[in-house]
């Protein structure tokens, strides 16, 4: 029997949404043909988690995961089509023993820590529940020597990572509650990449009280204003959400810390959600029963 190829595993996952385990089956079972593999598939409950997974899934849960001892951190986003089904007890069981897998794994590589078992555990959830449900993206946070990672979830949608140099767990919690809360671009403003500032720069010099400025006038009011970008939306320099009257930096240098970096993840952020007119949907059912 012909081996089967990664190719051909990722061609059969692309055409019918099933999983990896799922579909190398089917191709040894079909002896690498596809189409035969798709017509094997359509004839048992495949064909339901094929159907699903075509849908559009950008609801969902962030769930993380810290050592005790602040020492590595790891989120991972788990996303379902509806609300709904994110708050359905089998779906959160099945987020938690994600989030159990790629903590012990320590890795961001999706497909990796998904086979196997948790991916079969994903499929039989998607016959259960009837939607498409899948594991988006993983980060791994590795505080280092004498640093801390600290966690946040706000309502199962935004979750966030902090790194603190020093400071406490609390401090760091606080600092992930500012961040899920406020959203800002960067850690520190000499985090800000390039692009953004020459970006923004150009928005400034195309407003209206620019015009006709001396060329040295206009170079301090530009500088002036990307200073002001650079605090609004730089974590170390906005006001924190506890204490608007000291920056995010000086209630984590009061709790003996400084601030290094952090990760937010959002549900469905960056997914374009499919339109659905329920109504319409409702009324074709109806028609075709």
């Amino acid at each position: 029997m012909a081996a089967i190829s990664a190719s051909q595993v990722k061609e059969l996952r692309e055409r019918t949404g099933l999983g990896m385990m799922e579909c190398k089956k089917a191709l040894t079972e079909a002896g690498g043909d596809i189409e035969v593999a798709i017509e094997n598939l359509r004839k048992n409950s495949g064909l339901k988690a094929a159907k699903k997974a075509g849908r559009t899934a950008a609801e969902g849960t962030v769930v993380t995961r810290v050592a005790e001892d602040g020492s590595v951190g790891v989120m991972v986003e788990i996303n379902s089509e509806t609300d709904f089904v994110a708050r359905d007890d089998n779906f959160k069981a099945f987020a938690d023993k994600v989030a159990d897998a790629f903590f012990a794994a320590k890795s961001e590589d999706v497909a990796a820590v998904m086979e196997g078992d948790l991916e079969a555990a994903r499929e039989q959830l998607v016959q259960k529940i009837g939607e498409n449900i899948g594991v988006r993206r993983s980060v791994v946070v590795e505080a280092g020597d004498g640093n801390l990672v600290g966690e946040y979830v706000h309502g199962g949608r935004i979750g966030v990572l902090t790194v603190l140099k020093g400071g406490t767990e609390q401090a760091a919690r606080d600092v992930a509650m500012h961040v899920a809360a406020i959203n800002p671009a960067v850690a520190r403003p000499e985090d800000m990449p390039q692009d953004k500032l020459d970006a923004e720069k150009a928005i400034i010099l195309a407003q209206p009280d620019m015009a006709g400025k001396p060329e040295n006038i206009a170079e301090k009011m530009v500088q002036g204003r990307l200073k002001k970008y650079l605090a609004e939306n730089s974590l170390t320099e906005q006001p924190f959400v506890k204490n608007p009257d000291q920056t995010v930096a000086q209630f984590v240098k009061d709790a003996g810390g400084e601030v290094l970096g952090f990760t937010r993840f959002e549900v469905g952020e960056g997914i374009e959600k499919e339109e659905v007119d329920f109504a319409k949907e409702v009324m074709e059912q109806a028609k075709r029963s």
